[in-house]
């Protein structure tokens, strides 16, 4: 509501400013038309000398047709008529007026069409000249004035119009920016799996900026050509139905030609919106993989590949731009001038022939003076279509981004779990008929630990990505304490949940506010509790600044033990029921990964944990080890258990040691 409420000032007051712009014409109109060529309308003898609109000439006074007040004696009728650069008297009435010529003795000859008049003339000073122009000369001022007062008055509404509009442009856009991201919040992560970071970038920052021009510029140009068009129209219909009827035509040619333009450049404009995602996308990708390019020489071919996105941007906006150049200005131009030459063919044959509908001075003055300003809009509309269609198209993307289905983040909270996981006949597939998760069914005690080992793809990270809900069974379901997670909001049920990934991921920050994640409820020293929890505090205390050390994005100038040490810091800060650690001491070296074996079976009191590990010597004390293939849980038991069961988990428990003992 806000919103509309901006924007309706700004249209009113763009309304103001085009109305007290337009109004310009019509008082030069009437300056030309009443004060100074109105010189040339009858005079009559007065007998008030001390009227203002009465001129002394000849000994006598004379005061001009229209200023006489109804019912005002008249004398004899006058006239004052200009040839060329001079002015002339006569002391009478003239019969018609046309094409007027001067004679050797003085007197003024007039014709039209086979007609001929012959009137004797004095010629005028330029001081009785002057005179007769005094009179009007207070109107004159007076109409110069209110001209003056209407191009301030238009100045001050324009700026108002532009402040208003940029300014609701500004706050719809930023408000905008922020549903766009907040719906990244909402969107499940399947979105992502296809979707590259880049493009998302790229939506949130350029096509919004794109829908910015629509109302900074777009909607100004539209509406301010809009009504001014409007205004001219309604301003020449009123000088002149007939020459106005004339210029109808612009109307239905520039509509056609928004309708035309439109159908081609929004395909143009699909693809280069298409390109910028794409380029977006390489780049983010180029730079978040710089040591593997560079480690595999493969510099050259990324150049090659980002020059074809390139060399396509560039030829379809050489495309928009062929489009643009030949008929954007140029057909504005092809208008205005057939409207002038129908203007000079009526204007001009009427004047010639001496017929009666011919226009006066400054009907024409002003005629021109509409038309030149009526097509200026129309250049600024033509000028911005292509920000229009370009908009439109930023738009469509935006808000198929906006229009994907989400979830609300919630607010809500819970009591901290008892920690009682329960799977029932879970199934799971990423891709339709390509299942990853076969009727999966285990229970996770409270304070137990369990342990998912297997081959690479055999469903242990998708499990646990179940659980997190990053993504929703198929069928059957999955418990916590009796309750179906699938009831509870997403972010509510993650509130007493923690986890540690394989690969860990550091925001720009500091140490602090990476184990913290800025919650204002984890205190400085609970998170140095969890640093020290973890081990952290010994490979971190080397570090100048401690826990406000300047973390860059991802921690590149942190070794991986540390990072992962600040991962699990962050985990344990949280103090969740749940810990789920996925590979999470992987790369890990054998010094840092002692120190957090050590820290765990501290930590893991009190909590129900899911580990993930290809080392099954780091699992030999879990409650559960679950042994997947291909989806499906094929062993279960304790470590001494599945030994005894000589079975698959055996077999991967001795080739491992055999592989200790080698590489001793």
């Amino acid at each position: 509501m806000q919103f509309k409420r901006q924007l309706v000032i700004a249209l009113v007051m763009l309304t103001l400013a085009v109305v007290t712009d337009l109004a310009g014409p019509l008082i030069a109109k009437r300056i030309i038309d009443v004060h100074i060529s109105g010189i040339e309308r009858s005079w009559y003898e007065t007998s008030d000398s001390g009227d203002a609109y009465a001129v002394p000439y000849g000994g006598k006074h004379y005061k001009r047709a229209d200023r006489f007040a109804d019912g005002e004696p008249r004398g004899p009728e006058a006239r004052v008529l200009q040839l060329e650069r001079s002015y002339y008297f006569i002391g009478g009435p003239i019969t018609f007026d046309g094409r007027r010529s001067l004679t050797a003795d003085g007197s003024i000859v007039i014709e039209r069409g086979g007609e001929r008049q012959t009137y004797p003339a004095q010629a005028l000073s330029g001081d009785q000249t002057l005179a007769f122009y005094m009179p009007e000369l207070s109107g004159i001022l007076q109409l110069s004035w209110l001209f003056l007062g209407l191009l301030v008055a238009s100045a001050a509404f324009t700026y108002g119009q532009r402040y208003f509009l940029q300014a609701s442009a500004n706050r719809i856009i930023r408000r905008m920016r922020t549903d766009v991201f907040a719906q990244l919040n909402r969107l499940p992560v399947r979105y992502f799996d296809n979707l590259a970071a880049g493009k998302v970038v790229s939506r949130i920052t350029n096509d919004t900026e794109a829908i910015r021009d629509l109302y900074v510029n777009v909607l100004a140009n539209f509406c301010t050509g809009a009504i001014h068009m409007a205004g001219i129209y309604v301003a020449l219909f009123i000088l002149d139905a007939r020459l106005a009827a004339i210029c109808l035509f612009v109307l239905p040619a520039l509509a056609a030609w928004i309708w035309i333009y439109g159908r081609i450049a929004k395909r143009y404009n699909r693809v280069i919106r298409s390109v910028v995602s794409e380029i977006n996308g390489m780049i983010n990708e180029s730079i978040q993989g710089m040591n593997i390019v560079k480690a595999f020489r493969k510099e050259k071919r990324t150049e090659e590949e980002f020059e074809g996105h390139n060399t396509r941007l560039f030829d379809y906006q050489n495309k928009l731009l062929s489009l643009n150049s030949w008929t954007g200005y140029n057909l504005v131009g092809v208008i205005r001038n057939i409207a002038l030459v129908a203007l000079i063919w009526h204007f001009g044959g009427a004047s010639l022939t001496g017929a009666t509908g011919a226009v006066s001075l400054g009907v024409l003055y002003a005629f021109v003076d509409y038309l030149n300003r009526l097509f200026q809009p129309m250049v600024n509309i033509v000028n911005q279509l292509p920000n229009l269609e370009r908009a439109l198209v930023s738009g469509e993307r935006v808000f198929v981004l906006i229009d994907e289905p989400g979830e609300d983040v919630s607010e809500r909270r819970i009591e901290r779990y008892r920690g009682h996981v329960s799977f029932e006949n879970v199934r799971f597939s990423y891709k339709e008929g390509e299942p990853v998760l076969k009727n999966v069914n285990f229970e996770a005690k409270p304070g137990q630990t369990v342990a998912l080992v297997g081959h690479t793809g055999s469903g242990k990270s998708s499990i646990l990505n179940l659980l997190f809900r990053f993504y929703d069974p198929e069928q059957g379901r999955i418990t916590i304490d009796g309750l179906d997670i699938r009831e509870l909001p997403r972010q509510t049920m993650r509130q007493h949940m923690g986890i540690v990934l394989q690969d860990p991921f550091l925001f720009a920050g500091t140490i602090g506010s990476n184990v913290s994640l800025g919650d204002p409820s984890i205190t400085r020293e609970r998170v140095q509790r969890a640093l020290a929890d973890v081990g952290a505090d010994l490979l971190l205390k080397h570090l100048p600044k401690g826990l406000d050390e300047p973390v860059i994005e991802k921690g590149s100038t942190l070794s991986a033990g540390q990072r992962q040490l600040i991962s699990f810091a962050r985990a344990l800060a949280f103090d969740p029921a749940i810990l789920i650690l996925d590979e999470a001491t992987s790369n890990i070296d054998t010094e840092t990964e002692a120190i957090i074996q050590q820290a765990l079976d501290v930590v893991k009191q009190g909590r129900t944990t899911f580990v993930i590990a290809h080392r099954l010597s780091t699992v030999k004390n879990a409650d559960q080890i679950l042994v997947l293939d291909r989806g499906e849980i094929v062993e279960r038991g304790s470590h001494d258990e599945l030994l005894r069961l000589d079975g698959r988990y055996a077999q991967m428990y001795r080739i491992q040691q055999g592989e200790m003992l080698t590489s001793r």
